[in-house]
């Protein structure tokens, strides 16, 4: 059975001072949006459980996910409610813009048990709110949806019908606020402190943790104006061999050689909004074919920033690159580019729009892409990507940082 007492656990919400990070005219207007779009879809109760959805819709800024923790929005109701493990509730009454009653903790014997589910505490409430016959969606292909939650939803609401609500507060994040772009801007000037740090931090002799470190202590420290925060994805500094493929980052007992190509896709982050950028750093002289390879990237990466404006599609973006390499014998099979802004881990895409062939998604203004078009061949790769804002009439870079192979 629900216990309705755990919710009143803890000071009020008028007795702790609130420290939201947008207004809360801001906060419910994205919650009409995502009301507007349920309504659209047949969806009467959605089920929030992404940190970044979660922190979109109240401004829960907690690293409590790795318990059960979610954000239900109501077609009927014009706030929505937080719930998670009890010693987070406080968490939520000063992070988010949600008055105490719609605030509810969970007992602490629910959490990692081998006995019970927290989608039984759950469905319990929805039973208490008369909500247990609803139509209500569930972020199904997310990284914060299990098997056995929905499994035991099924089985403790067998009246509901569950559906795939994957992805719809996701679009409706994919045209930045004001607000959300200033908090990018900030975020792109940490990150040109970050990777002007681990640029001038390379050299042979040098350990590769020793860089790593300095560029961590950059992406916290952010600027002498505002602090940073954690960005979603580690440094991912490969070097040597290790840069012919995407996602390796650094070796922490290895040493920069001379010869090495060092591949850096870093970011700096604001609020949890980010600013990624790659570049690559070549240790001794380029040979001919890196260096070609460099000079093809950049001059794609350049057209086809040029060619970025609203009423194009993603895929012409990506078709507008490959016309600006078709001469040079480089080939991506990969996308190059996708939407980017606020996130955790595991990673700073919003998991909408892509670049690539097939994603016929109509860029406007207040998009952000992060444009990256890496290559990864047999034996090293290069990197030089650019996050993007589309204006009014073109696009405009967020990170003012030199487009080339950094030589040392």
């Amino acid at each position: 059975m629900f216990d309705a007492s755990i919710r009143k656990a803890g000071p009020r919400a008028c007795d702790m001072a609130k420290q939201g990070v947008f207004s809360e005219n801001e906060y419910r207007q994205r919650i009409r949006k995502t009301r507007e779009q349920m309504d659209r879809q047949g969806i009467e109760l959605l089920l929030v459980t992404d940190p970044a959805n979660m922190n979109y819709l109240t401004g829960y800024d907690g690293w409590s996910f790795y318990v059960h923790q979610g954000v239900v929005v109501c077609l009927d109701a014009e706030k929505p409610l937080w719930f998670g493990r009890q010693q987070d509730a406080n968490g939520a009454r000063l992070t988010t813009w949600l008055p105490d009653e719609e605030i509810f903790g969970y007992p602490d014997h629910y959490v990692q048990s081998r006995y019970t589910h927290t989608m039984r505490w759950v469905a319990a409430l929805f039973r208490e709110k008369g909500w247990d016959r609803k139509r209500f969606a569930v972020e199904m292909d997310g990284y914060w949806f299990s098997a056995r939650m929905y499994l035991t939803l099924v089985e403790e609401l067998p009246r509901a019908l569950l559906l795939e609500g994957t992805g719809l507060v996701n679009w409706i994040r994919l045209v930045k606020s004001p607000a959300e772009i200033a908090f990018m801007r900030d975020a792109a000037r940490i990150c040109e402190t970050v990777m002007q740090t681990a640029v001038d931090g390379i050299a042979v002799g040098v350990r590769e943790s020793d860089v790593a470190a300095r560029v961590c202590a950059a992406q916290i420290a952010g600027t002498e104006a505002f602090g940073g925060s954690s960005p979603a994805i580690f440094p991912i500094m490969p070097s040597a061999e290790r840069t012919a493929t995407a996602h390796l980052t650094f070796d922490p007992d290895r040493r920069y050689q001379a010869d090495d190509v060092v591949l850096l896709e870093l970011s700096g982050a604001r609020h949890r909004y980010h600013a990624p950028l790659s570049r690559t750093v070549y240790l001794g002289k380029p040979l001919p074919d890196l260096q070609k390879t460099a000079d093809a990237v950049v001059k794609g990466l350049q057209e086809t920033l040029a060619f970025i404006c609203p009423g194009v599609t993603a895929e012409e973006v990506e078709a507008r690159w490959r016309e600006a390499i078709a001469h040079t014998g480089v080939v991506k099979p990969s996308r190059v580019g996708y939407a980017y802004g606020l996130n955790y881990v595991p990673d700073w895409g919003e998991h909408t729009v892509s670049l690539r062939p097939g994603d016929k998604t109509v860029l406007c203004p207040g998009m952000t892409l992060h444009f990256m078009p890496g290559i990864w061949l047999d034996t090293y790769g290069f990197e030089c990507s650019e996050p993007v804002l589309v204006t009014e009439d073109g696009c405009e870079k967020f990170v003012e940082f030199p487009q080339k192979l950094f030589v040392k």
